[in-house]
């Protein structure tokens, strides 16, 4: 039986959210309500979610508030915001869930999903802790992403990625001075987060940092790194590529 805690200063968010769990995701049987940080943890004591759905911003203590007083956290948050870029950046780039304000019925239910589909039984708390770090820089460019594989997580900053390529369901992303890792999500899902980043699709399967261009190869439809490496350049991407492409790297003479 998979039981729930919902934490919002909002009586209304928390009464349609906890409606929407009883009529739409039947997997949940115990649903319990917290009005503020200082509820949820005494709440905590005594009831063991599986789930915490958390409100990102509340009066006095707010959602990071409360993730700063977990220890070893047994469940799964999944975060509930009014649209809020900044937030909504840092929960992504900390590989974190979260539902958007107003609650849509089938985003609750595919979050949910999610949750099911995951090996393990508890959130990473290091996942936690760095989306406290991200919440307390000044610029999102400053945030460090976590990238999940096989055997744990990773964090990067931006300028520590050259590029990623996809593999399938997977993405292989290329780091500055270490090899390179296999991040267990798409590379569309990256792109999303990257691409207002500077980050440039040259390629179907190819996601380029542009600080780390070299030269645009004339003849091959080719973007040559300073690392050495080569990626291609689509021909339907040239154009764009090319409006993209910081000043100085010029395609090579014959």
């Amino acid at each position: 039986m998979i039981k729930a805690l919902i934490v919002d200063d909002e009586p209304k968010s928390r009464n349609v959210l906890a409606h929407y769990i009883e009529t739409y995701v039947e997997e949940i049987r115990e649903v319990k309500q917290a009005e503020s940080v200082d509820i949820a943890l005494e709440t905590l004591k005594t009831f063991r979610p599986n789930i915490v759905f958390l409100d990102v911003e509340m009066p006095g203590k707010n959602g990071f508030d409360f993730l700063r007083a977990l220890k070893e956290p047994a469940f799964e948050v999944i975060f509930t915001t009014a649209y809020n870029q900044y937030a909504v950046q840092a929960i992504r780039f900390s590989a974190l869930d979260y539902l958007l304000k107003p609650v849509d019925p089938d985003e609750l239910r595919a979050a949910v999903d999610r949750f099911l589909k995951k090996q393990t039984v508890h959130q990473n708390p290091v996942l936690f802790d760095n989306l406290v770090r991200n919440i307390a820089h000044k610029r999102a460019s400053e945030f460090r992403l976590a990238v999940p594989f096989q055997d744990g997580v990773s964090f990067f900053t931006l300028d520590q990625i050259i590029r990623l390529q996809g593999e399938g369901n997977y993405t292989n992303i290329f780091i500055k001075s270490r090899k390179p890792v296999l991040a267990s999500k798409t590379l569309k899902y990256y792109e999303e987060m990257l691409t207002e980043f500077g980050f440039i699709r040259t390629h179907k399967s190819h996601l380029v940092n542009p600080k780390f261009i070299a030269k645009l190869m004339a003849d091959h439809d080719l973007v040559e790194l300073l690392d050495g490496s080569r990626v291609e350049i689509s021909r339907r991407k040239k154009e764009e590529v090319l409006l993209q492409l910081p000043l100085g790297n010029q395609p090579l003479d014959k």
